[in-house]
């Protein structure tokens, strides 16, 4: 019997070492150290949980602490992640946004329901509830003056290319009507209170606007999500129809490059610094009072280093402005300099990173347009 575990635990070892099984099959974290006996996947210790939650479809084992034996073994064996991937993973849409371990547990429980608990991706052609091109359901959002979350008719439309909400039900006018190429999206369970929280941003009249929403349903608000990308993909194919795939998806919803609390000054920098919450969505640094704030209270421009844009740390000597946190960054742009400071150096390393990440890379035509509003403004 020691023996026959003996070489149950070889055999697993090779299988577990081949190249295709050291990812994540879901998120695609490095070292997956679980395994699906039923589906075939090498997981991590997260997916695990979920693939738990769904025992109908997913028996999962600890590659370490549990016990496999050889019939066991001899599936893993002839599945993997490669074999499994392939049935389970088809036909996705290119739109449709696939989660890495870096993100939230409503968008990773909904990719893993979705392949395989739903098979949505293994038949091509198939009718998806986010490709319709059209999306209208009920969502519950925050005022922007009360901070209630109450529910409001969101209506999509890639006909119309655009997204509406309603204040009520039977209202013949939206209360907005934004165009669908000025939308971004990302999902903020932390800051909105709610696992399912998502935050729409969009551009009126070149400043960002905030809409926090949610849905007690994870696959109502994944849907949600996925159904934004699916009709900006489209809008997107049309307006640019020389453009790859690749190119057109890497232009749909982004995460936001890092956000969080600094202090800052203002331009005479003499003034006290105040308390704000920052948000780096890419070249726009936005301020806000509170991270639920619908409107920034001010937005600087970050361009590319050939332009004259640099990130530096600590603060100009003989800087006057009172501040309660120590560790100073600067930035600087062609007209100014902007200071701000973090509570622990760890923010402030993070933010640097975030801000040369961006001053490093070369700006586009769109990009020098931004810059030009935002100089006009000033």
């Amino acid at each position: 019997m020691a023996g026959q575990n003996e070489r149950s635990m070889k055999a697993l070892k090779e299988v577990w070492k081949r190249a295709e099984n050291s990812l994540c099959a879901d998120c695609r974290k490095p070292d997956p150290d679980w395994a699906s006996s039923t589906l075939g996947v090498f997981i991590c210790l997260s997916c695990s949980g979920i693939h738990r939650n769904i025992p109908s479809i997913s028996k999962v084992k600890s590659l370490k602490m549990d016990y496999w034996d050889d019939a066991q073994v001899q599936f893993l064996a002839k599945h993997g992640n490669a074999v499994t991937k392939a049935i389970y993973e088809a036909h996705i849409p290119i739109y449709y946004y696939q989660p890495t371990y870096n993100d939230c547990q409503v968008l990773r429980e909904q990719w893993i329901r979705a392949k395989y608990e739903r098979k949505e991706f293994t038949e091509p052609g198939k009718q998806l509830p986010y490709s319709d091109g059209v999306k209208e359901g009920i969502l519950w959002k925050r005022g922007r003056d009360n901070g209630q979350f109450l529910p409001r008719k969101f209506l999509l439309s890639e006909r119309e290319g655009c997204l509406k909400y309603f204040t009520k039900q039977d209202a013949k006018e939206p209360k907005i009507n934004v165009k669908i190429d000025v939308i971004n999206a990302t999902f903020q369970p932390e800051k909105i209170g709610n696992p399912n929280g998502l935050q729409i941003t969009y551009l009126k009249d070149n400043k960002t606007r905030n809409i926090f929403v949610y849905h007690d349903s994870g696959k109502e608000v994944v849907d949600w999500f996925n159904a934004i990308r699916s009709v900006q993909f489209h809008y997107l194919k049309v307006a640019f129809p020389i453009a790859s795939d690749n190119e057109i998806k890497n232009r749909l919803t982004r995460n936001f490059l890092k956000e969080g609390y600094m202090e800052k000054t203002g331009p005479k920098q003499k003034e006290a610094f105040k308390k704000r919450w920052f948000t780096l969505d890419h070249r726009r640094l936005m301020y806000f009072k509170d991270p639920l704030d619908a409107f920034a209270k001010g937005e600087v421009f970050v361009g590319s280093r050939e332009n004259g844009y640099s990130v530096q740390k600590g603060l100009p000597s003989g800087t006057q402005g009172n501040f309660s946190w120590h560790y100073g960054i600067t930035i600087v742009t062609p007209d100014r300099e902007y200071l701000f400071t973090c509570e622990t150096e760890s923010d402030q390393l993070e933010w640097i990173r975030a801000f040369t990440s961006v001053i490093n890379q070369a700006m586009t035509p769109q990009e020098y347009a931004i810059e030009a509003y935002f100089k006009f403004k000033s």
